[in-house]
């Protein structure tokens, strides 16, 4: 019995812990909270009954992440393939800003969103995250080469949908 309180006591001090991260994470994805609530609250239920063996890993925080990202980029496959083309598309509520700080925020999170899954998942763990080359291509299970090419080619969706040629302008925070 003590053994079980143990990981339920060191799950829930990283859930304390980890949870901003990895909302920021996963609102920058998804680009609505509820939906970011949803992907993170799943990551962790599905990762508690492996918890000894997570909480063992060198940086727990990062497995959780590569999960979660795991989690939104398999759902988004699914979802791609079950879209029903419809010629009235509901209205869209715009998803709230959290940071509510400056408007080039909400225009580049807009922006963001209509990246491709994997190109904006790359650039969220770069930029948000500030992970290198590596540790991006890690976290998405793919080479440095692959992530260098995702993010220039969502940098250079982002420098179009802008109207800008200035490479530095979407190399600042994303948060």
């Amino acid at each position: 019995m003590e053994v079980v309180t143990r990981v339920a006591v060191d799950f829930a001090r990283f859930v304390e812990d980890g949870t901003s991260s990895l909302l920021g994470t996963a609102y920058l994805l998804t680009r609505d909270r509820q939906a970011a609530e949803e992907l993170v609250q799943d990551t962790l239920v599905a990762l508690y009954p492996q918890w000894p063996r997570v909480a063992a890993v060198q940086s727990p925080i990062a497995y959780v992440r590569r999960s979660l990202i795991n989690r939104y980029l398999n759902q988004q496959r699914r979802a791609s393939v079950g879209e029903r083309i419809s010629e009235l598309l509901p209205e869209r509520q715009p998803a709230p800003d959290f940071s509510r700080r400056v408007d080039d925020r909400d225009q580049l999170r807009r922006v963001l969103s209509t990246l491709p899954p994997r190109q904006r998942a790359a650039v969220v763990l770069r930029y948000f995250h500030d992970l290198s080359d590596q540790q991006v291509a890690d976290e998405l299970g793919c080479r440095a080469t692959t992530v260098r090419s995702l993010i220039s080619r969502a940098l250079s969706t982002l420098r179009a949908a802008s109207g800008t040629d200035d490479r530095s302008d979407y190399q600042g925070d994303l948060r």
